[in-house]
């Protein structure tokens, strides 16, 4: 049974967005990964939110700077819980959906994802040694969009528990 989390609305910005994300739970080391093995490192899946600062995110691509105002944020990336891959098996299709207060803001199927789970481990096992332990967030469905304070964001992905947050009052800054 999951728990309804409250995560503050970032200082400095206004404009905070919702993307839902399957999450990897990775359960087994490795540096370059060949392409047939990716899915032997995974421990298992959780439905979550990578939440962005999007004005910032824009702002820093228009300087040709990093993102990462945009993408690290306290409490950015709400998790549910992990389910191990003995219990679920491997997700590579099933319904993954974003309501905000119950309105469907993002709706695919884990197939229209741009790179399938094994593709994501094993491209990033070439830019860096995966541990057990790390989360890896996979991408978003079409339909991103802004929150305000005490907007229910929940994502649901067919086969998990669900992240449900409440945006909480604006963050000091």
């Amino acid at each position: 049974m999951y728990k309804r989390q409250t995560i503050a609305y970032p200082s400095a910005t206004s404009d905070f967005h919702y993307e839902a994300e399957l999450v990897v739970a990775v359960g087994q080391a490795g540096r370059d990964i060949p392409v047939e093995k990716p899915l032997d490192h995974v421990y298992g899946y959780a439905t979550g939110l990578d939440m962005t600062r999007r004005d910032l995110q824009l702002a820093a691509r228009a300087q040709g700077r990093p993102w990462d105002t945009g993408k690290n944020v306290e409490q950015s990336s709400p998790l549910g819980l992990i389910h191990p891959v003995s219990e679920v098996g491997h997700l590579d299709k099933g319904a993954i959906r974003l309501t905000v207060n119950g309105e469907v803001k993002q709706d695919a199927d884990l197939t229209e994802l741009i790179w399938p789970v094994a593709d994501v481990i094993a491209f990033l096992s070439t830019l860096y040694r995966i541990e057990p332990g790390d989360l890896i967030y996979t991408g978003t469905p079409a339909g991103v969009g802004a929150v305000v304070e005490g907007d229910v964001v929940t994502v649901t992905i067919e086969g998990l528990e669900p992240t449900e947050v409440t945006i909480g009052p604006k963050a000091a800054d």
